[in-house]
């Protein structure tokens, strides 16, 4: 694995002073441009433990290191993706805005941020859509919409929290694709939290799993296949039906063997 960009360690988190832990000595670590996928069983802290690399929850014990730095607020150059698109995006704001919003914040010239914009929207296939609302697109497309933003942003990480869990799935599909593709244009080290077993190992490089709450990290499997990958081919190969296999027997039966 290259240099971590991400570090995690001993990483513990309560909902409450004094309440039962959700996150309990969590430790793994992400390399530059790697992208690595999160499972456990429902409810056992995925999207918490995204927030708290995300600087959106301080952790309880523990802590999380960007580039070495240790997060206690949302970092530069970081990007969130979540599962609720429709609360994400504005919906009186057309694509065009919507995608260049982040873009306000930052020392961009007028023209640079019409430059990324179109570009970002270009990567997720709409590139006729600028002038469009939300409210006039389908689910996918609106998903398309929120991973632009992110795309539009250049962020260095990108953080994706179930992104594709309310879609179709001939959608799901596509917008998997797309994220691949984008992860490899701009090289992003990409952490994605996922129910959706097929899914993990699909997409990663790696896949951490987690136990049942108090959740720990039960296993970190490395996913041997070849890239690009396609979504016929991929999925019918021997390697990912044993890998794929291995991560649903951890979740299934926390505890019985190992990959």
């Amino acid at each position: 694995m290259t240099s971590a960009r991400i570090e995690v360690e001993h990483l513990g988190y309560r909902y409450a002073a004094g309440g039962a832990p959700a996150l309990d000595d969590v430790s793994f670590s992400v390399g530059q441009g790697e992208f690595v996928s999160i499972v456990g069983p429902s409810g056992s802290g995925k999207t918490t433990l995204l927030r708290c690399v995300a600087g959106l929850a301080a952790p309880t014990s523990g802590e999380v290191r960007i580039d070495g730095v240790v997060v206690r607020d949302v970092p530069p150059g970081l990007a969130l993706v979540f599962q609720d698109y429709g609360r994400s995006l504005f919906g009186w704001m057309t694509v065009h805005d919507n995608v260049d919003l982040p873009l306000r914040r930052r020392a961009l010239s007028g023209e640079e941020r019409q430059r990324r914009v179109a570009s970002a929207l270009a990567e997720v296939g709409l590139a006729g859509s600028a002038a469009r609302y939300p409210w006039e697109l389908s689910g996918g497309m609106q998903q398309r919409v929120a991973i632009a933003r992110a795309v539009a942003y250049a962020p260095q990480i990108l953080l994706m929290d179930e992104p594709f869990a309310s879609v179709d799935a001939q959608t799901r599909s596509d917008l998997q694709d797309m994220a691949l593709s984008v992860w490899r244009a701009h090289g992003s080290t990409v952490l994605f939290v996922t129910h959706d077993i097929d899914e993990s190992v699909y997409l990663a490089d790696r896949v951490v799993v987690l136990s049942p709450a108090p959740a720990t990290v039960a296993a970190e499997i490395a996913v041997d296949l070849p890239r690009p990958r396609d979504q016929v081919e991929t999925r019918a190969m021997p390697a990912f039906v044993t890998q794929r296999a291995a991560v649903a027997r951890l979740i299934r039966r926390p505890g019985v063997g190992t990959p």
